[in-house]
């Protein structure tokens, strides 16, 4: 049923190809890999709206994915995850154009990682890895465990000791061997690395193997087709590691390639968090790499990396796109999840509730027009993190005051 079009691996910086048929990590380049495939042969082959047709959320693509046998697809349930309409967020918001949310908190393990993960342990399956381990701030290690534990495989998760207790418990439960460190996701990362000699395991760390981006570039594909095959005015995106800006980028262009769409592209906003925004200390100076950033405090954990290994392809995405990065105060994150909450009944998450705050700021300065249709990715479940008390007690034995419930 599914031709398999996948051909070679090519380092992002040197263009060096690598082979497709054993594991690989980074390329002797010391940068990510990137999938690459035989999209002339496969745009006479292959009917876009047929594969759009078909079930099994991001798995229906198989022809634009690396994944050759079905029997090491590792399915939990994925569906298309919906474009929510907010128009009274975007009236508060001062957006006069129609104003999307892609509400990724609705895969399996309740966020975006579902959709990278899913593809990495699906082609580690295939060559017959047994062991994965990666550091995470939370919702990744949630979707490794999830996905290895499907496939009869071992994980390991390496987080930073204040990830949220939820997610730790998450992970734990579906069969990860789970460990709180003291430091960031990058030095956790350090840990993977020193460990794997000994321990066996295959390092997914994030674009330190070739599939978890191709996962990601679902979220490109799903909006093309969900949007009639054009792409919004806009796309505002949570970076951390930045797979899933990078991904939709190169989905955009494979897509153009198969004459999916046409050459217009959306401008792409890489948002971060004040507390932690390497990408856009970067941006700002018009550097090509990223400093790690010291001392990284957001609340938004899912953004909360110091230093990103794809930093270039990042910036260049944000370049080539006519897009920019920015920060948003925590306050403003904050701001924008109870407006979205309130106003459209939409939970966002920490991650998403930055890119609504982002497109506020961008409108509000003039680098979006107000009538401009964006995209804002909420990346997870908001049900998975902290909210304030907000339930005030009443005794059923005494006489209440109607009126004070007011």
């Amino acid at each position: 049923m599914y031709r398999n079009y996948f051909t070679h691996l090519e380092c992002s910086a040197t263009g060096t190809h690598y082979d497709k048929d054993q594991p690989q990590n980074l390329s002797e380049a010391g940068k990510p890999l990137l999938a690459r495939y035989d999209f002339e042969r496969a745009k006479g082959e292959i009917d876009r709206d047929e594969i759009a047709a078909r079930e099994g959320g991001f798995w229906k693509w198989r022809e634009l994915l690396p994944v050759r046998d079905d029997k090491d697809v590792c399915a939990l349930g994925e569906l298309d995850t919906p474009m929510i309409d907010v128009p009274a967020t975007a009236r508060a918001s001062g957006a006069t154009g129609k104003v999307w949310v892609k509400d990724e908190g609705r895969l399996p393990t309740g966020s975006f990682k579902a959709r990278g993960l899913g593809l990495a342990v699906a082609m580690a399956h295939s060559f017959g890895i047994k062991r994965m381990a990666m550091p995470t701030n939370g919702n990744a290690g949630a979707a490794l465990s999830a996905y290895c534990s499907r496939m009869g495989m071992e994980s390991y998760c390496f987080a930073p000791e204040d990830t949220p207790e939820v997610n730790l418990r998450e992970m734990a439960r579906q069969g990860a061997k789970v460990f709180k460190v003291n430091g960031y996701i990058h030095h956790c990362g350090a840990l993977v690395g020193a460990g794997k000699a000994e321990m066996g395991w295959f390092d997914v760390s994030t674009l330190k193997e070739p599939y978890r981006i191709e996962g990601k570039k679902t979220m490109g594909v799903e909006l093309a087709m969900q949007m009639g095959w054009t792409l919004p005015d806009a796309i505002f995106y949570p970076t951390g590691g930045g797979t899933g800006l990078i991904g939709m980028w190169k989905a955009f262009d494979e897509m153009e390639r198969l004459s999916w769409i046409g050459s217009e592209r959306p401008k792409m906003i890489a948002v971060q968090a004040e507390g932690c925004a390497p990408i856009v200390r970067a941006w700002d100076k018009g550097e090509t790499h990223a400093e790690e950033w010291l001392e990284a405090d957001t609340h938004a954990m899912g953004i909360r990396v110091p230093k990103a290994i794809g930093d270039f392809l990042i910036l260049e995405a944000c370049r080539d796109s006519g897009g920019f990065a920015m920060s948003v105060s925590e306050d403003e994150i904050q701001a924008a999840r109870v407006t979205c909450a309130q106003e459209d009944g939409l939970l966002l998450c920490p991650e998403g509730a930055a890119t609504l705050a982002a497109m506020e700021k961008a409108m509000a300065n003039g680098q979006i027009e107000r009538d401009a249709e964006c995209v804002l990715f909420n990346c997870g479940s908001g049900l998975k993190y902290d909210m304030p008390e907000g339930a005030k007690p009443l005794d059923r034995h005494g006489e209440i005051d109607w009126g004070s419930l007011k």
